[in-house]
């Protein structure tokens, strides 16, 4: 067995934290880029979402350099992620590769007994005792809450950074030299000491930055080249930004949702204008969008893939949140034809127009 993964953030050094702890032979697909969007284009549907593009994309070109099973995480929502298992082995089986699919869905969807039997099929080929095992898979988790940690520090101190582009070369830094470590533990170290890094950036106090929210469809939202690396070009504009959507939010509210006690601020805040889940994550992008409001940001940035239809009822729902809060929203499709210089313009153009808001209201008084 030679494991793979898709590429979402930083959830590729997570899983290389765990692969290396279990002692797994895997393979990381090369970072996301045009090759692999072009490769998932070409075989897949054309009227199927983006994410689904460039997870084929990473899949060939992992298998293309031995590997021959791919762990994914499952839905079973009314969301088409629900059935990408099943459309991605019959459309890789047709075109030649033997590949098996290990999905990691949640046990409310196939039950406690299934899910561990799926998590066994990655321990069997473990070398390692049952306590290095599960010693693993909590290192992996810390990591994987670090990670998102840091990336919100740094986006967050991004807007008062007194040397413009601090925080974004540490991050950059940060996951490049974690990627070389060898263990988890040695991976950990690494992550601990740019946490530190980042809390000593010189940053501003009195600054008061735009603040922006990043909400919409979570791979979309998660994974920089599908958004066309939207938080680091914030960053470059001196935007603090905020993310509430990550890897270890999932991992939370997946584990919590049999008890119907995940989210509960989500769901208090979306439940004026959409108290039920129709698939996807549309609940948690209304909710979000609330929440910032509440919490002083300037406005909110939604990123779906072309076709999500949960997303199309978020984006439809958004209007009546900005209208009633006076809270701006925006709101940006993404999919294989996206021009980067007309996404960047609108982008601008929507900074532009919060910091024209808040200079008209600080006139006002």
């Amino acid at each position: 067995m030679k494991i793979t993964i898709p590429h979402m953030g930083n959830v590729y050094l997570a899983a290389k934290a765990l692969f290396d702890g279990l002692g797994v032979d895997y393979v990381i697909p090369p970072m996301n880029s045009k090759a692999a969007l072009e490769i998932g284009s070409f075989h897949s549907p054309e009227e199927i979402c983006l994410p689904f593009k460039i997870m084929v994309g990473n899949y060939i070109q992992a298998i293309e350099q031995g590997a021959d099973t791919v762990i994914i995480t499952g839905s079973c929502g009314p969301c088409r992620f629900g059935e990408y298992c099943e459309m991605q082995m019959k459309l890789l089986r047709r075109l030649g590769y033997q590949v098996d699919f290990i999905v990691i869905d949640a046990p409310k969807c196939i039950g406690l007994k299934e899910l561990m039997a799926r998590i066994a099929r990655v321990a069997a080929a473990s070398p390692r005792s049952r306590a290095q095992k599960w010693r693993a898979l909590a290192q992996a988790v810390r990591i994987m809450n670090l990670l998102d940690a840091i990336e919100a520090k740094a986006h967050e101190k991004a807007g008062y950074e007194k040397v413009r582009g601090t925080c974004k070369r540490l991050l950059h830094a940060c996951r490049q030299e974690a990627f070389r470590c060898k263990t988890p533990r040695e991976m950990l170290r690494c992550l601990h000491e740019y946490s530190r890094r980042l809390d000593q950036v010189p940053c501003d106090n009195s600054a008061k930055p735009i603040r922006i929210a990043i909400i919409g469809e979570i791979y979309t939202v998660i994974e920089p080249f599908s958004n066309l690396y939207i938080e680091d070009k914030l960053m470059d504009y001196g935007i603090s930004t905020k993310r509430m959507m990550t890897p270890s939010w999932w991992m939370g509210n997946t584990i919590m949702s049999p008890l119907k006690i995940n989210s509960p601020g989500i769901r208090m805040a979306s439940r004026d204008y959409l108290p039920y889940y129709i698939g996807g994550h549309a609940r948690e992008c209304v909710g979000e969008a609330v929440l910032s409001w509440k919490e002083g940001f300037d406005g909110a940035i939604q990123i779906f893939p072309m076709g999500c239809m949960p997303e199309i009822v978020s984006k439809a729902i958004l209007p009546a949140i900005a209208r009633d809060k006076d809270f701006p929203v925006l709101s940006l499709v993404v999919d294989e034809m996206t021009g980067e210089a007309g996404y960047v313009t609108r982008i601008e153009a929507f900074i532009d127009m919060l910091e024209r808001r808040r200079s008209h209201a600080v006139s006002r008084h």
